[in-house]
Parts: C-alpha cells; sequence; structure tokens
C-alpha cells in the first residue's frame, strides 16, 4: 500500500496533524521527547549511558597513560574527537541522505544550524510511513556502529583502538536526535503515521490515522 498524498494528510478527515516542527527547534523538541515514558527513548538512553562511560574511560586513560610517557593512546583519541566534529557530520548525514533515496525520494535537500550544531536531510515534499523513518532514521547508527566495532576488532591490540572505540562513543551523542524524531512514532501505541518535510518553510509535519 502506498502512502497517502500531502494533500491527504491535509485535507482528508481521515488523518491528524500531531506535529509541526521547525528544523531550528529540533534540539528542543528531542530535548522534549526524552523526558517522556517512551520504550525507544528509554533502550537508546541506556545504549547512551554505556557510550558516555566508554568515552570517558578512552580519554581518561589516555590522559593517565600520556603522565606516564605513552602519549600515543591520548593523540588518537583526541584525534577521533575532531574527526567526530568535523569530517563524520556530513558522513552521518549523507547516510540519511542515502537512505532517504532508499525511500523512493527523487532529491535529498542538506541543511544546518550551525549556532545551535543541527545539521540534517531532507526530500521537500516526500512522505514517509513509519519503517522508511526509521530506516533513515537509524541508518547512520547502524553503519558507523558496525564499522567502528569491525575497527576495534580488527585493532584490538593497537593503538587505534582508541580512535574507533572513541568515535563510536562520539557518535551515539549525534543519534540522540534521529531517535527523538523517531520516538514520534513508537508513542501512544499509533503505528499509522507518516511525516514529510517542506523545504520553503523549513518545517516538518507529522501525522496520524485516525482511530487506530
Amino acid at each position: 500500500m502506498s502512502n497517502p498524498s500531502i494533500e491527504e494528510l491535509q485535507n482528508n478527515d481521515e488523518y491528524e496533524l500531531i506535529v509541526e516542527l521547525h528544523h531550528s527547534q529540533i534540539k528542543e523538541f528531542v530535548i522534549s521527547r526524552f523526558t517522556e515514558n517512551n520504550l525507544l527513548i528509554k533502550i537508546f538512553m541506556y545504549y547512551q549511558v554505556i557510550m558516555v562511560l566508554l568515552g570517558i574511560f578512552i580519554l581518561t586513560r589516555g590522559i593517565v597513560l600520556s603522565y606516564r610517557g605513552i602519549s600515543e593512546p591520548l593523540f588518537y583519541s583526541l584525534g577521533a574527537l575532531a574527526f567526530s566534529f568535523t569530517i563524520l557530520v556530513p558522513i552521518h548525514e549523507l547516510l540519511h541522505g542515502i537512505s532517504i533515496k532508499l525511500t523512493g525520494a527523487k532529491k535529498v535537500h542538506y541543511g544546518a544550524y550551525l549556532r545551535k550544531f543541527i545539521f540534517y536531510a531532507e526530500a521537500d515534499r516526500h512522505v514517509m510511513n513509519r519503517k522508511q523513518f526509521a530506516l533513515v532514521a537509524l541508518t547512520p547508527l547502524i553503519i558507523i556502529k558496525v564499522v567502528t566495532l569491525v575497527g576495534i576488532i580488527v585493532f584490538w591490540h593497537s593503538v587505534w583502538i582508541y580512535f574507533f572505540g572513541m568515535v563510536m562513543a562520539v557518535h551515539s551523542l549525534f543519534c540522540a536526535g534521529d531517535i527523538g524524531l523517531l520516538s514520534v512514532f513508537y508513542a501512544d501505541g499509533y503505528a499509522d503515521r507518516f511525516t514529510f518535510d517542506i523545504k520553503a518553510e523549513r518545517k516538518s509535519y507529522y501525522y496520524q490515522r485516525k482511530n487506530t
């Protein structure tokens, strides 16, 4: 079954608008989502705690070893931080863009609010259902997780383990926004929800089918 069109979502009494989100407000919206009782959020929070502890451990160990005259672990850890906040950001958004294309979008646009460190990929007026949005939201998390895990395994006895471990830990922070937005589809027991972006308005809209 194909997704309803934007006109159907907006004008058909079968659907109702549940979220209208300007892209500059994504950070505030995501923070509000993380205060709600949502299973997806809870699972991600446990994962996030583990990743934060991993990052703290790697950085602390690097500092301790540096004081002992072994500077490479700290150097690779700091290099991972620099990589994560520069090169990894466009890689993350490019993975979103590729997955959006896989849902059938013809063209993907990228944007950012640098002051808030918000970056996004969107397909103008392209409607996605829950499964499609889950693909878009989770693709960077899964792919970069797999790549860093492989790096950790391959370089287990090398100083590069600090690099891949730190990238894994930091990237989990980047995925908080994706999980927060995805949680809209897993709240209140609703499965039949849809979303689309209007590029000219810089807004995302979320609709649900009534009485589902």
